[in-house]
């Protein structure tokens, strides 16, 4: 196809209720970099239209690097006896919020492994303290737990939950997640969006056994159940797990899913996630910000614990201060035309429709 016909696609997949499958698979499968980056340039412009010019920062606190699953490619899988263990006392994720709130952003994200020592009542309590000691959103995404606890977190203050699919292939799920349950999942998901938290999903590319059709497949997901945050991001398969020898998800191929997810759900908040830019360096970020991502997440956990929540190796920021990571995402903005943003940032769903693009 010339440029002009796969022009027509992206404007297709942009214009359609449900776009097709098969347009989604060209989109996802452009092979030259000048075709790669009309896709990345068409998704950039409706972030722009959609989400605006606004950088969003959010500030991750990793609480706990305790979990009770086995899932093949992650380093918090309990069966790696190599990795040292964390939970931080309730005095130290308020003194995380504390540094967090001092540089201005408004959202914290609590994020830990899946831990069986969570106290649902606790963590409410907390919520409800920094609530009312800050004027920020609260984001949790601590795994999957019963709707009771769902509820309760609301009612204490909690504005925000991430959980993502990972993949809406069910088979595949099931292989790479043992003992767990692709029903299960999508149960809390939907129990989420009930209780009327902003829900974020997301899945990882580059799965072993994943299609490209599996990535069109779960970019339909995600907008048939219309979340508020989406993380994309590539496999990076720690190497204390079963996936140790896999290769690293494709940099490209997880950017062209941010650009195609970017303009079939137009409105949701895309981070440019650590999993990219630990997989491509600071060139992968700006990559990602000019192709449909508005969202980036400085960590703010204790800097002593940062390289024990060791999701995947060699992670960035482990020795760089937020403060630090603040100034070069700064940078970046400037350098690209957009603007840092210390708000909130809640979902834009209620927005007006934004004018077609030329």
């Amino acid at each position: 196809m010339n440029r002009n016909q796969i022009q027509s696609v992206i404007e297709r997949v942009y214009a359609a209720d449900e776009p097709g499958i098969d347009d989604l698979l060209f989109l996802l499968e452009l092979k030259k970099p000048r075709d790669i980056q009309t896709l990345c340039g068409f998704a950039d412009r409706v972030r722009k239209n959609f989400a605006g010019d606004e950088i969003l920062l959010r500030g991750i606190i990793e609480f706990s690097s305790y979990c009770r699953n086995t899932c093949n490619y992650c380093g918090l899988n309990k069966n790696n006896k190599q990795l040292e263990r964390y939970r931080l006392s309730r005095e130290q994720i308020l003194d995380c919020v504390k540094t967090l709130t001092n540089t201005g952003i408004k959202t914290v994200v609590l994020q830990s492994g899946e831990d069986d020592q969570l106290d649902a009542n606790e963590l409410a309590e907390l919520i409800t303290d920094i609530k009312n000691r800050y004027d920020i959103a609260v984001t949790l995404s601590v795994g999957e737990c019963s709707r009771a606890a769902y509820e309760l977190w609301k009612q204490a203050g909690a504005d925000r939950y991430l959980l993502k699919i990972e993949t809406s292939n069910w088979l595949l799920y099931r292989k790479l997640h043992p003992g767990m349950s692709h029903e299960n999942r999508l149960r809390c998901l939907l129990d989420l969006k009930e209780l009327g938290y902003q829900t974020g999903c997301g899945c990882i590319v580059g799965l072993p056994g994943q299609s490209t059709k599996d990535l069109a497949e779960d970019i339909l997901f995600f907008k048939r159940l219309s979340f508020d945050m989406l993380g994309i991001g590539p496999l990076l398969p720690h190497q204390n797990t079963p996936l140790a020898n896999q290769p690293h998800g494709d940099i490209e191929l997880t950017l062209k899913t941010l650009a195609v997810t970017r303009i079939v759900t137009k409105r949701a908040h895309l981070p440019a996630n650590t999993a990219l830019q630990t997989a491509g360096g600071e060139a992968a970020l700006r990559r990602a910000l000019c192709s449909g991502a508005n969202v980036v997440m400085p960590n703010f956990t204790e800097p002593s614990l940062k390289k024990l929540y060791e999701i995947y190796p060699n992670k960035i920021c482990i020795f760089e201060s937020p403060q630090q990571v603040i100034v070069n995402i700064n940078s970046i903005a400037i350098n690209i035309g957009r603007v840092v943003q210390l708000s909130r940032g809640d979902a834009v769903k209620t927005k007006e429709p934004a004018a077609i693009l030329a």
